[in-house]
């Protein structure tokens, strides 16, 4: 695959037309989702969803929010539980490390269909960029130090690369705040939070949705306004039978 084909950093126009919304961690739990997606009155004509990534593992509905990747209004990026994935596929992690972050639901999944899997989600970006000026925001999975310019570059070492996907120095109050001065409002997930949190740029929304006592939560871009339900209380309000648009 080429970076051209697949880049690292997708940018989208600003949404004139509808509202931006942005999902923390599903990590299989697409009943939330159903739910939430209902409470916002969500359309799927002019609306979008992004995605800070982490879609499977955990939950039960990993397959089911795989399928999500065919829909028009859906923009996540890779998150390192499909780094996983990727990696057991192409033979380069054992699948026991993998089951030990939440991969065992793929136990009855056929090689081929992992495979597969895997092919779709290298086409994934580690950054999405909408819009520009005061109304731009950035999200990716974990973390990024460093303002909108090198962001925008795309040339990221080793070590960055692994930032944006399984870093913590910033939720775990080891990270510098001042090396993201010049980073617009950056949403990203992989630690989990009881509430969405903001520090320095990035603003977390991961609440644990596959947790007993977490939720998943979505916001709308670049306001306060946000949603979130546990899986439990979603189901018992009907989720399963909600339709996804």
């Amino acid at each position: 695959m080429t970076s051209e084909a697949f880049p690292i950093v997708s940018r989208h126009a600003a949404n004139t037309a509808g509202r931006d919304f942005v999902v923390g961690d599903l990590h299989g739990c697409v009943d939330a989702l159903r739910y939430l997606l209902r409470e916002i009155i969500f359309d799927p004509a002019c609306d979008r969803l992004f995605s800070v990534g982490d879609l499977i593992d955990r939950g039960r509905q990993s397959e089911e929010a795989l399928a999500l990747l065919d829909k028009p209004w859906f923009f996540p990026v890779l998150g390192n539980h499909e780094e996983a994935l990727c990696l057991v596929a192409e033979g380069s992690m054992p699948r026991r490390a993998w089951e030990a972050l939440g991969g065992s639901w793929a136990h009855a999944v056929p090689d081929a269909v992992l495979r597969a899997y895997a092919r779709r989600l290298r086409t994934l970006p580690l950054v999405r960029v909408v819009g520009s000026g005061p109304r731009r925001f950035n999200v990716l999975h974990a973390e990024f130090f460093g303002d909108d310019a090198a962001l925008d570059a795309g040339f990221f070492t080793e070590r960055v690369y692994q930032q944006l996907l399984w870093g913590r120095e910033l939720a775990l109050g080891s990270g510098i705040v001042e090396r993201q001065t010049g980073l617009s409002p950056t949403y990203c997930g992989h630690t989990p939070m009881r509430e969405i949190g903001r520090i320095g740029s990035q603003i977390f929304i991961d609440t644990g949705a596959f947790a007993s006592m977490g939720k998943l939560t979505v916001t709308e871009a670049l306001t306060a306004r946000a949603w979130s339900i546990s899986v439990e209380r979603a189901v018992a309000e009907g989720a399963a039978q909600m339709s996804l648009p």
